[in-house]
């Protein structure tokens, strides 16, 4: 069973807000959730640690992420950077917590993430799963000192926005650039050496961004516009460009970005024949792209906001990912291919961008 590399995890999200204790299976964390209707995907959840470890994910980029919403912004979020900071502090606390209990080891630099490869290698039943703290929307950033203490506590990648209009960048359904203020935290992330995350900046904002940083960038979680028309996927355009500047783009299995007029709360997977093989369209079209298997790695997104009601029928939880091996090499893709996909280009990608 190859090893996995998941780009993307809402790991945190899902302890606080959801209420979800990780260190158990699936099935009893469903158990928990029978009859609670607060939310759409209660009694689907998928990621749990025992199925990463069952699917041999034994690496993940796992985020901190609390959206400031100004007034008339009906987004839900906080009502000021503030309290949008204080939301990923306690998020940062369960990852402590989970480190302490040894479920989880965090890596900050390539000497500690060769370590965790070759302890995951020898024994991956006893090793905690790595992880690499990422911001997904940067609003929580009051300001630069805020950033610096997050580079100190082992904040390796950031995204300037999320959904909507942010502080630093417009994000997924709205228009705008980056401004003075995007400007500014582009600057520190570039002095800081952390990895951009161009996953949810809006066109203007996508492109002033790369025309502007010239650091490591890379997309945790965006698919190709190509398959489904919306702005949140990723155009040919953008896809050479990012390309260009030796970027890895991660696949995520939330439906409506895998399959076109997904409708969120109508659409069924099973009536609209999504499934995993679905995502394979994806990532072939960047592979074509590329002339190369050297673009994609797996950014799954699983349980960010959604559960079995909103990703492919086939999987049933975060170990199914594995099934990913055989539907890839019944599309043409070699063993090395499958390894660069699904772990060797986000390692390498890591390896030229974490410090020593």
């Amino acid at each position: 069973m190859k090893f996995i590399f998941d780009a993307h995890l809402d790991l945190s999200m899902n302890a606080l807000e959801w209420n979800r204790d990780f260190r158990m299976e699936v099935s009893e964390i469903r158990a928990l959730e029978a009859g609670m209707d607060d939310l759409p995907d209660r009694e689907k959840g998928v990621v749990s640690f025992p199925a990463m470890r069952k699917g041999n994910i034994g690496l993940c980029m796992a985020t901190l992420i609390a959206r400031y919403v100004k007034p008339k912004n009906k987004l839900p979020g906080w009502n000021s950077p503030e309290q949008a900071w204080a939301q990923t502090q306690g998020q940062l606390a369960w990852y402590r917590a989970m480190e302490l209990d040894n479920q989880l080891f965090q890596i900050r630099t390539k000497k500690q993430l060769d370590k965790h490869l070759t302890h995951w290698k020898q024994h991956p039943q006893e090793t905690p799963i790595g992880y690499i703290l990422s911001l997904e929307g940067a609003d929580s950033i009051v300001n630069m000192d805020y950033l610096r203490q997050m580079y100190r506590e082992g904040l390796r990648a950031i995204g300037p926005a999320h959904y909507g209009p942010g502080t630093y960048a417009f994000g997924t359904d709205s228009t705008g650039g980056i401004g003075l203020k995007g400007k500014s935290l582009l600057k520190e992330i570039s002095e800081l050496k952390l990895i951009l995350d161009a996953t949810h900046l809006c066109d203007q904002s996508f492109w002033e961004t790369l025309e502007i940083y010239d650091g490591p960038i890379w997309a945790s979680h965006s698919n190709v516009r190509k398959w489904v028309p919306d702005e949140r996927q990723f155009d040919d355009d953008q896809i050479k460009a990012l390309i260009e500047r030796d970027a890895v783009i991660g696949m995520a299995f939330d439906a409506w970005m895998m399959l076109p007029n997904w409708k969120r709360g109508i659409t069924d997977p099973y009536k609209s024949g999504l499934t995993l093989e679905t995502i394979v369209n994806h990532i072939d079209h960047i592979c074509q792209l590329a002339g190369n298997s050297q673009r994609v790695m797996l950014g799954s997104d699983l349980d960010g906001g959604f559960g079995k009601e909103q990703c492919p029928y086939d999987l049933e939880t975060i170990a199914d990912l594995q099934k990913l091996d055989h539907i890839l090499t019944q599309r043409g893709y070699g063993v090395q291919d499958v390894e660069n996909i699904f772990y060797k280009n986000g390692l390498r990608f890591l390896r030229k961008n974490l410090a020593d």
